[in-house]
This record gives structure tokens, C-alpha cells and sequence, in this order.
């Protein structure tokens, strides 16, 4: 009997019927900064508020770190967002 092989990917089809579009992943990436980061920048204030005033750099310390945290999540969404459509049609360069 030989030990099962493991595969290092483990849900690679599942991500791969599940990958969005070009469109879909900027038309997400906009919904998240307009109305996500504004939510989550709220409710961080509103967190940090709840305790007393840390000392400054212990502050900026928690501000960096979550300005940092709120993007992990969202790597592949934002991923490639800022270049040209991949799936689009190649234009003549005349």
C-alpha cells in the first residue's frame, strides 16, 4: 500500500470555477473602497475609541496594522485591477 499524495493545492478546482472576471473583480474592488474601507475605518475608530488614549507611537502602531489588515483579505480581489482587461480584444496599433 502506498501512502495517498497529498496535493499541495488542495482547492485549486474549486478556485478555478469560482474565479471572477476582469469586470467583477473592479466592479467588487469599487464597492469595497467606496462603502467597505469607509465601514471598517468607522468601526475601528469606534473600537479603539472604547479604550483609553494609548501612548502615541503605540497609536500609530494600531493605525498602521489595521490600515495593513483590512487589504489582506481582499489580495486577489484587488489583484491586477489597475491593468488592461486580459480578456479583452487586442487593439491594432496603427
Amino acid at each position: 500500500m502506498t501512502p495517498a499524495r497529498l496535493d499541495a493545492r488542495p482547492f485549486r478546482s474549486i478556485t478555478n470555477s469560482m474565479a471572477l472576471t476582469y469586470k467583477s473583480r473592479r466592479r467588487l474592488s469599487l464597492l469595497i473602497l467606496l462603502v467597505g474601507l469607509p465601514l471598517y475605518v468607522a468601526a475601528s475608530l469606534w473600537i479603539i475609541s472604547l479604550f483609553d488614549r494609548p501612548p502615541f507611537l503605540l497609536e500609530i502602531v494600531v493605525y498602521v496594522v489595521l490600515g495593513v489588515l483590512w487589504a489582506l483579505p481582499f489580495k486577489a480581489v484587488f489583484k491586477g485591477v489597475g491593468k488592461a482587461d486580459p480578456d479583452a480584444p487586442p487593439e491594432d496599433a496603427n
